[in-house]
This record gives C-alpha cells, sequence and structure tokens, in this order.
C-alpha cells in the first residue's frame, strides 16, 4: 500500500445497494448518509434483510440502513433491494457496535432497530452482548431529538439484562410499545416463533427532546 492510498478501498467492486463509507475510520457527516431532511432508520444486524425490506416499502418518504456483517448475507439483500427497485434502502458491511459507536454521525438517526441480537447467555460471555452503556450512550448520540431506540428479542433473560442497562443508564424515556402500536414487519423466525405460542420481548426508547 503506497501513502497515497486510502486504507478503505474494498477488494471487491461495491454491490448495488451497498452503502460504502467514504472512511471507514471517522465518523461521518450527516450528510454523507441522509438524504436532505429525510428520516433515517437503521437496523443493527438486518440479516436476511425481512425487516428492513418490509420497513423500506412500508415507508417510501424514509430512508434506511442495514448494517450486517457477513458478506454472503450483504450480497442477498443488495440482490433482494435491486429486483425491488428500492431507492430507499441500503446495506453497509461493518459490525453493529463499530458503526453504532465510531461510525454513525451524531443526531442523524431518527430510528434504531436492533431486533434479536445474539444473547450470549452463558455468564461468562455477558460481556459480549450488545447492550451495554456505552453502546447505550452511542445510541443516543446518534438519535435525533425524540427519536427512537428500539429492542426486540426472544431472549427473556437478556430482555430483563438490557431493561436493567437501560435503566442504570438513566437517559432516556420509556415508550409503550404493543403489537398494534405502529406497522413492524415480523421476520421469517418472529412468526415461527409464535406460531409456538412464545413471545418476543419488546422495548421502546426515546431520546428526550433538547
Amino acid at each position: 500500500m503506497t501513502a497515497t492510498q486510502p486504507f478503505n478501498i474494498l477488494p471487491r467492486p461495491a454491490l448495488a445497494g451497498e452503502f460504502v463509507p467514504a472512511d471507514y475510520f471517522r465518523k461521518l457527516e450527516r450528510e454523507e448518509i441522509c438524504r436532505g431532511q429525510r428520516p433515517l432508520e437503521v437496523d443493527l444486524g438486518c440479516g436476511d434483510g425481512a425487516f428492513l425490506l418490509g420497513m423500506a416499502q412500508e415507508y417510501p418518504e424514509r430512508d434506511f440502513v442495514g448494517v450486517e456483517r457477513l458478506l454472503g448475507r450483504v450480497r442477498k439483500v443488495c440482490k433482494k433491494i435491486t429486483r425491488r427497485h428500492l431507492e430507499n434502502a441500503r446495506v453497509l458491511r461493518l459490525e453493529s457496535g463499530y458503526t453504532t459507536e465510531w461510525l454513525l454521525p451524531e443526531a442523524a438517526v431518527s430510528r434504531l432497530h436492533l431486533l434479536c441480537p445474539d444473547p450470549w447467555p452463558k455468564l461468562r460471555h455477558h460481556r459480549r452482548r450488545l447492550v451495554q452503556l456505552d453502546f447505550l450512550e452511542a445510541v443516543r448520540q446518534a438519535l435525533v431529538p425524540g427519536g427512537e431506540f428500539l429492542f426486540m428479542t426472544d431472549h427473556e433473560e437478556y430482555f430483563q439484562w438490557a431493561e436493567d442497562r437501560v435503566a442504570e443508564y438513566g437517559k432516556f424515556e420509556r415508550l409503550e410499545w404493543t403489537e398494534d402500536s405502529f406497522f413492524y414487519p415480523k421476520t421469517d423466525f418472529q412468526q415461527l416463533w409464535e406460531s409456538e405460542g412464545k413471545s418476543m420481548w419488546r422495548m421502546r426508547c426515546r431520546k428526550p427532546m433538547e
């Protein structure tokens, strides 16, 4: 690598529907990820893209960025975005924690979604859970005033852990979130889980207006 080469050149061509930052080693400026005054929503760990695409189709006036670490999943979601001609959905290939804490610009995101993250159920692995105090501070900074953080999991103990971290952090307002509060597409996993009579645990938090 020469002194003039940037450090973040992709080792492959960017995919249609992929969001590639100009620099992975600094916080983005708002205009680098937001289009004008359109609300921006971020889906951390977007997986197969079912939730991301469902939201983008339902809300064409909003922009959506899915964050996914695995290249194979990114490729599949980008293909779906292209096939459905969704101009308001993009995918960033990156780790969710790094994206939230080091890349997202301040006061740029209207809603940040974290659905069924790895619960790391063993006690010795709890430090690997995404919902920690540093993460919550990064979420608050990334949200616009009045913006929301929505967390959903099938793992009751992780939900209780997340509730405790949010209470300890103390800088969010808790809001009611029922099944019919607003449109929220279900993934295949959620539909299968609920068909077995099991419940999803959900938490909706709002950054106070400043």
